[in-house]
């Protein structure tokens, strides 16, 4: 067999490649978007309740410390806070459409990114210091009146729940976010380099 007469552009040209299924990728982009709104919502309401519950707290029970009332003006103005930076990702999510082009979807991706990235790191940092705060000055009112050995359990309690959410639960939904948009990203970017190829 003589090796100098193989075409190899010719089997280059003949070879299969996986190429990434457009409408799949839009079916997954509709089911990213469809979960993020959820996420949103659920995350509206339950903070809503949250703040309407301890707002019942700080009228039915009238705490006399001022503590427990900069405790609870903390813990609500952390939600708030969240909330209301959280809702600012509720644009993107919505403007996503089947009208636009794969690098309008990359774009509004990689710009949803850096708003949750920006969410993970410095929000998040701030929600948990100011909810620790409001929880630790809420609770030294109740505390006060236990004897030192309760009140050091359940103060322990409740710094082993935050920590427990800070260090264990945290990274887990944010790797869980980070693990879905990226995969999306890469897959309009995969496109993107084969149509412009």
């Amino acid at each position: 067999m003589d090796n100098n007469n193989i075409d190899f552009k010719d089997l280059w040209k003949k070879q299969t490649v996986n190429q990434p299924n457009i409408e799949d990728l839009l079916l997954r982009l509709k089911q990213f978007k469809k979960s993020s709104l959820r996420s949103l919502w659920r995350t509206n309401i339950l903070l809503a309740a949250t703040t309407a519950f301890i707002i019942f707290l700080w009228y039915h029970y009238q705490p006399e410390f001022i503590s427990t009332k900069i405790g609870i003006v903390l813990a609500i103005l952390a939600m708030v806070m969240y909330v209301g930076i959280y809702n600012k990702l509720l644009g993107p999510y919505k403007n996503t459409d089947t009208t636009q082009t794969n690098q309008e979807y990359l774009q509004q991706l990689i710009s949803i990114r850096k708003k949750q990235q920006y969410m993970q790191s410095k929000v998040l940092s701030w929600y948990f210091v100011l909810l620790m705060a409001g929880i630790c000055l809420y609770m030294y009112e109740y505390a006060s009146r236990m004897t030192v050995f309760y009140a050091l359990v359940t103060y322990g309690i409740t710094l082993l729940w935050i920590a427990f959410n800070w260090f264990y639960i945290r990274p887990k939904q944010i790797k869980k976010q980070e693990t879905k948009i990226n995969h999306l990203i890469e897959k309009f970017e995969e496109i993107n380099n084969q149509l412009e190829s």
